[in-house]
């Protein structure tokens, strides 16, 4: 069959699902914006956004405008597609951009399946979770209901949908949430496993300090150092950590821009600033810098490294997407502390796969790492049950991926029918 991709920053979430689709024997194509890097068995139709958002545009809507251009954009794109031949049996698409939005104009009898990865919430959820950095209750639920709009108009013409995690896919209304299917986009344990020889290399006033497995290294990692991944908090716990382990040294990984949430204030004078800076100079005065190594984006192998040499990991969140990384941590066989919070309690089982602390309370934080930083074999049996549990719910080869395929197939199935 022929099977079509859409995803502005394709692979994205389907970079072993769509060479495993060519691998079976289907036509895939790949609709997207950004830069792509040649992938086997996928043809590559790169679109172009041609239109501007309009000046004055009503905040809340500033939004849907921006993917009524990408959905404009891609929908120009389809229609050449169509007119040289080309008509998809499936549609498999991130709708999160718009793009997705015209298409069964296009290709009318193409079953449609979306990606749902995040439906917001005016409570209970990211947008009213932390107060330190809240907003006004009545316009923020109009904000989101907008922001929303572009995935509710997705809804009836999508056939069905694909969600990482049990609880992404419970924010979605119904009856759209009883259509989709809960299966994670796949960890490479087979890859991402523990490594005894494993060592990273670190800068500090000295020159390079390289730190292994007997190293003391309490590890963080954001795309970008936020307070929706709980950066606040984690440097706020660090002057505890750091005085009651003298040998430990933090290796934080992460960019200084804003993947999620809003921007940074301005700084005195109006000065730009980064989340990192506002939250290290809130306790720098009380904090052994010299043990405190910010390596910013890294490529994924250093990245794996990290983990392999950690001591004790932390991953924290607001109720959001949950993060690829912490899925990556468990499959490293570290030992984690986590943050409370519910997309995280699908994977981390307090006690028997790492243990959970209050998102709120770094004085917990501090305690929870700095007691498993003092207790080898508590930090083994969590990382080998972790390793355990990413490798029996969310390995690619043998569980993740055959579901997205047969996902797939059911979508062409209902089509026949």
């Amino acid at each position: 069959m022929n099977i079509l991709f859409v995803h502005q920053n394709f692979p994205g979430q389907f970079k072993h699902l769509a060479p495993a689709m060519a691998r079976q024997g289907h036509r895939v194509v790949a609709l997207h914006l950004n830069a792509c890097p040649p992938i086997p068995g996928v043809a590559l139709v790169r679109y172009a956004v041609a239109g501007r958002p309009g000046q004055g545009t009503h905040r809340w809507v500033a939004d849907l405008e921006v993917k009524t251009l990408r959905g404009q954009a891609t929908w120009q794109a389809a229609v050449q597609m169509r007119e040289q031949g080309f008509v998809p049996d499936v549609i498999v698409a991130h709708p999160g951009w718009g793009e997705s939005l015209f298409l069964q104009h296009v290709w009318p009898q193409a079953r449609l399946g979306i990606y749902c990865e995040f439906f917001y919430l005016a409570e209970g959820a990211d947008s009213d979770f932390d107060p330190e950095f809240g907003q006004a209750v009545a316009d923020n639920a109009c904000r989101l209901q907008m922001k929303n709009a572009n995935y509710e108009l997705h809804f009836p013409r999508a056939h069905a949908g694909i969600a990482p995690t049990h609880w992404q896919a419970s924010v979605f209304p119904q009856p759209f949430a009883s259509r989709i299917a809960v299966i994670h986009d796949g960890i490479r344990t087979d890859q991402v496993k523990p490594h005894a020889n494993a060592s990273i290399r670190v800068q500090t006033v000295q020159g390079l300090v390289q730190l292994g497995q007997n190293d003391e290294v309490i590890t963080f990692v954001n795309r970008n150092l936020e307070p929706y991944r709980g950066y606040h908090q984690f440097m706020r716990a660090l002057p505890t950590i750091l005085k009651a382990r003298p040998q430990a040294r933090v290796v934080i990984i992460g960019g200084n821009e804003v993947s999620y949430g809003a921007a940074p204030p301005p700084g005195p004078g109006g000065q730009a600033q980064t989340w990192r800076e506002i939250f290290l100079n809130e306790v720098k005065d009380t904090l052994d810098l010299s043990r405190v190594h910010f390596v910013g984006k890294v490529p994924y192998a250093e990245f794996l490294r990290v983990l392999q040499v950690s001591t004790v990991h932390v991953y924290l969140t607001y109720p959001f997407v949950l993060s690829w990384s912490l899925l990556e941590a468990m499959s490293a066989g570290c030992a984690i502390v986590a943050s409370d919070t519910t997309p995280v309690r699908e994977a981390i089982r307090h006690g028997e796969t790492g243990q959970l602390v209050d998102f709120f309370d770094p004085a917990a934080l501090a305690q929870q790492v700095i007691a498993l930083c003092d207790d080898p074999t508590e930090r083994a049996r969590l990382g080998g049950q972790a390793r355990a549990f990413a490798v029996e719910n969310y390995d690619l080869e043998t569980r993740c991926l055959p579901k997205q395929i047969a996902w797939v197939e059911g979508l062409a199935g209902n089509r026949a029918a």
